[in-house]
């Protein structure tokens, strides 16, 4: 959870997709036919509509749930670190605050900081906030996720442990490593060094893309764990400071404290044994269906690791960052 910077915009990789900006519907304009009829056409320039549209038909699939579903939808699909909570205000905006606010989100996690920024960003937007896991929202994402009304969650959805996670490798090959996977790695290292002094160099070979300072940050995010729990359960508007408490006691042993591993298993009936505001999704109901049918094209773009979307009816921002292979 400790803050990183994305690769810079000169260094990432783009393709017509990258581009950003409102982004008009599919049905924006209306020509008089030759004939006298009306033909319903873009308002874009053929050549930059087709471009764009795969984009386009995205957000007619987001207009499609919206009127479905009397809400306002985004899609967020990031690593939570550096402009994240930028990104996302280019989504909200113009939000109503009277309008209830969905988000699919989907992300291993990130800064647990700018995720508390960022569900209190959601919050002010909206008169009810869901959360919608149609498949991990680890870590950072899950710290988001408790400061929601509700957090919907279907048969693959997954939450996670809060531990704190950290970028390391070389730019344009970094990755996620957990806090306690980062200290108990040089912590190993420090045990089979003292009782085989001769290994030194072998070990730190291992450990050259991990510093002394990331260490003692790693140790000192673990301690504010616990605070950034609390201060994203507060952001529930709703909540008292009792319910926050309880709620927290409830969550520490296996969000914070049990996990070993950082890719722990938290699905829908261990977040609702906890006290989290889950619903449960019917995977043969209209709208799951529409929410997977959705993510899927995200899914085939290639949405993962190396790529950030955000994504509303009106807004929309997909980067591919340097070394991301093209779906």
């Amino acid at each position: 959870m400790a803050r990183e910077d994305r690769p810079s915009e000169a260094s990432a990789r783009r393709s017509p997709e990258t581009t950003s900006g409102a982004t008009a519907s599919l049905r924006d304009s209306t020509h008089q036919s030759k004939g006298g009829g009306a033909v319903g056409l873009p308002r874009q320039s053929p050549l930059f509509h087709a471009e764009h549209a795969e984009r386009y038909e995205r957000q007619e699939w987001i207009k499609r749930y919206q009127e479905q579903f009397g809400c306002r939808l985004i899609v967020v699909i990031d690593v939570l670190f550096g402009d994240s909570a930028i990104l996302l205000e280019e989504l909200l905006y113009d939000a109503d605050p009277e309008q209830d606010l969905q988000m699919i989100l989907y992300s291993p996690g990130g800064d647990g900081e700018l995720a508390v920024r960022m569900v209190r960003s959601l919050q002010a937007r909206c008169r009810e906030l869901t959360v919608v896991v149609p498949d991990q929202a680890k870590s950072a994402a899950t710290i988001l996720a408790m400061g929601a009304h509700k957090i919907l969650m279907g048969p693959t959805s997954d939450l996670g442990p809060v531990d704190p996670q950290f970028q390391v490798g070389s730019p344009g090959h970094t990755g996620l490593v957990s806090a306690k996977d980062m200290i108990a790695a040089v912590e190993a290292a420090e045990r089979a060094v003292a009782a085989k002094p001769d290994t030194f160099p072998l070990h730190a070979a291992l450990l050259s893309d991990v510093t002394a300072l990331q260490v003692q940050q790693a140790r000192s995010s673990l301690l504010r764990t616990g605070d950034l729990v609390k201060e994203a359960l507060k952001s529930h508007p709703g909540r008292s400071q009792a319910e926050v408490e309880t709620l927290y006691r409830r969550l520490r042993k296996p969000l914070i404290s049990l996990p070993r591993d950082h890719s722990a298993v938290f699905g829908y009936d261990d977040a609702l044994k906890a006290g989290l505001p889950v619903e449960k999704a019917d995977p043969r109901g209209e709208q799951w269906q529409l929410i997977w049918r959705l993510f899927s094209k995200y899914i085939v773009m290639g949405a993962g690791p190396g790529m950030s979307v955000f994504e509303g009816e009106k807004a929309s921002r997909i980067t591919r960052y340097q070394g991301a292979s093209a779906p």
